[in-house]
């Protein structure tokens, strides 16, 4: 499988690439899902369905009958000004793919084409399907909290799908390694948004009135302090502020003070008592003579990788690239919405290391990644859905 896919290199660097020049935001990924479902009739296939969850593309090959396997991959891109000089950078000012999302779906589609090939070569060994997930907006929400997983599930990407695996480029790990994590191996992700509310007044005379600014100044020790205080330290979780606006002159006192951030967590009951906690800090302001607003914006669940699949994963990767490709390490708190396929059904995600010289991280205008890593991510996909289908994981 391995050395097929390598003679995919050059059509996967070709899509990605073609991709990566023309990105389109979330649930806007028009051009790349035609150019996926175009590309899906190539290889061959005739089973496609547009249009899922808005703008994704669903794909499915095997006997229709018998168990099936989901492989996803997200489409959507970012509003970043790409700074990279490349000759396929992007040709939409302020947008890029600054995540890798372009080389996921080149790397399914390359995963598509070698189980096209498997299946038309032995249908008998075959007891199951694939379904193959194009999806769009992993990156965002709309305006009523959907995001592309859950608009996908609602159109029923995942009905019947037993198992479902899925994996991300990490531009920061070195090239060529697979990273696995069991059990929660990502956060939980929700913002907030919070207004302290004072009388305000002249800065002059501050004991007139309450002052939203040093009400706040009295609130943030203790957000800081939720995370080392009021939450068992050997649970992970973080709480980040990432913006304190108010004022607009040296000389008066605001009457509104607004701050955002973010909290990340892996439990489920982590979670809900830091949503508890944190509104209990901006509630101090009433004893200090002001008001406050708090609004709480729930998103994505932690990603819980399930331990036997990743187990296949694993098993495929020591096949195809040996035991030191394999690492286990956790992932760190960043989110992904492939959490909510996970909970649709057992599933997981592995990292794929793709530094490359120079390259800049996740989500910056200078991100880059090493196109040669792509043969093992399509041939670690398609062998464990491979097997899966013929029995071998039994």
């Amino acid at each position: 499988m391995l050395e097929r896919a390598k003679a995919l290199q050059a059509e996967m660097v070709r899509l990605r690439r073609d991709i990566h020049q023309h990105p389109e935001l979330s649930f806007q990924e028009v051009r790349t899902a035609r150019l996926v479902a175009d590309t899906l009739a190539e290889i061959g296939l005739s089973d496609i369905k547009t249009g899922v969850g808005r703008t994704g593309v669903v794909a499915q090959i095997g006997p229709g009958s018998g168990p099936t396997i989901g492989i996803r991959a997200d489409m959507d891109a970012l509003p970043i000004h790409e700074q990279v000089d490349v000759p396929f950078k992007s040709t939409r000012d302020g947008v890029m793919h600054a995540c890798g999302h372009d080389s996921h779906t080149a790397m399914l589609l390359g995963a598509a084409h070698l189980l096209a090939q498997s299946y038309a070569e032995d249908k008998e060994a075959w007891k199951g399907n694939v379904r193959l997930i194009f999806q769009p907006s992993e990156e965002a929400f709309d305006a009523d909290g959907i995001s592309g997983a859950t608009a996908m599930i609602q159109d029923d990407a995942l009905a019947g799908v037993d198992k479902v695996i899925a994996l991300h480029v990490i531009s920061t790990s070195e090239a060529g390694k697979l990273y696995f994590h069991d059990g929660p191996s990502l956060a939980a992700v929700d913002s907030f948004e919070a207004w302290v509310r004072g009388d305000g007044g002249h800065g002059a005379y501050p004991h007139e009135g309450s002052d939203p600014l040093y009400i706040l100044s009295t609130i943030l020790p203790r957000i800081y302090g939720i995370p080392s205080r009021r939450i068992d330290p050997l649970e992970p979780c973080v709480i980040s502020l990432g913006e304190i606006r108010g004022g607009s002159a040296p000389n008066v006192i605001p009457t509104e003070i607004y701050v955002q951030g973010t909290i990340r967590s892996l439990s489920p009951a982590v979670r809900e008592r830091l949503w508890t906690e944190l509104e209990g800090c901006f509630k101090l302001a009433e004893n200090l003579g002001g008001s406050y607003e708090f609004r709480l914006h729930k998103g994505y669940p932690p990603l819980v990788n399930d331990a036997a699949v990743n187990d296949w994963m694993r098993a495929v990767t020591r096949d195809l690239a040996g035991e030191e490709a394999i690492v286990d390490e956790s992932f760190g708190m960043g989110a992904e919405d492939f959490a909510y396929m996970t909970q649709a059904a057992p599933g997981a995600m592995f990292n794929l290391g793709a530094k490359i010289e120079g390259g800049g991280g996740h989500h910056t205008p200078g991100f880059a990644i090493d196109e040669a890593v792509m043969p093992i991510g399509a041939a670690v996909l398609a062998e464990t859905a491979r097997r899966f289908v013929t029995g071998a994981f039994n």
